[in-house]
């Protein structure tokens, strides 16, 4: 597998550097290197907390030793008791089922806050979504969640497509999260004042977790000089011919009844 050609530059990424670097076994797609450098990158070189979700094999743990730098605390967890091997190696392992909210609970007890949590675990809806609830709370401001190999939200095996994917869980918070907007129905989710913003990326979630940036916004004004124009939206949205220029575009299907 490490033959196969990499395009798109991906052998220059420096998560990528560090995944070559590790001596035991890791199985990442190329595409995620990207995401990796482009997410990550602000925490390399700092005394950051990290969690990675699904470390069997040990690799992944010396990648993000080598991606982030000696000051970061690196904790796996797995549901496997063979991964407590990597503790030897100065790593913090926990043994626990991720879809379990007790665990989660006697975890974040013994660590206490953490910075930046990636989910490579065991993919299903459940895991996925309890993962997700039960971890943002514990992420500081400035961190963030990244669930990777999402795109089992499209495959059979994992009782998928469903209307409780865990991308469409994901597509439910991109509401929860509009819902700050002071002229939209609120949301009592929790996740409404504790995430920032979600980027999809192909195959991955991030979740920024920052809640001094979740508040209800309030229109503003820089009291310039007004010329008077006319607002000409509500003529456009009225107009007739809309629904056909959408179809015309590929998008009519999104306005179907």
């Amino acid at each position: 597998m490490s033959n196969i050609p990499l395009d798109h530059a991906v052998s220059e990424l420096e998560s990528y550097k560090s995944y070559i670097a590790s001596k035991y076994l890791s199985i990442k797609h190329s595409s995620y290197f990207h995401v990796y450098d482009e997410v990550f990158g602000k925490y390399r070189g700092r005394p950051i907390t990290f969690v990675e979700i699904g470390v069997l094999n040990g690799g992944s743990l010396f990648m993000w030793r080598d991606f982030f730098g000696p000051q970061a605390r690196i904790i796996g967890i797995d549901f496997n008791p063979a991964a407590k091997k990597w503790a030897t190696e100065g790593f913090e392992i926990h043994i626990g089922n991720q879809a379990d909210p007790d665990f989660w609970g006697e975890f974040f007890q013994s660590v206490g806050m953490v910075d930046v949590v990636l989910d490579d675990g065991g993919h299903t809806n459940e895991q996925q979504i309890v993962t997700t609830l039960a971890t943002i709370p514990h992420i500081r401001d400035g961190g963030v969640l990244m669930v990777e190999d999402v795109h089992s939200s499209y495959m059979r095996q994992f009782s998928n497509p469903s209307r409780y994917s865990f991308v469409n869980f994901s597509k439910f918070i991109v509401d929860v999260l509009n819902t700050r907007f002071p002229k939209i129905r609120g949301s009592k989710h929790m996740l409404r004042n504790m995430v920032y913003s979600i980027s999809f990326f192909e195959s991955i979630v991030s979740f920024r977790v920052d809640r001094r940036l979740c508040f209800v916004s309030v229109p503003t004004s820089n009291d310039g000089v007004s010329e008077n124009a006319k607002d000409f939206y509500q003529h456009i949205a009225s107009s007739r011919g809309l629904r056909a220029q959408l179809r015309n575009l590929s998008l009519g299907r999104f306005f179907q009844k």
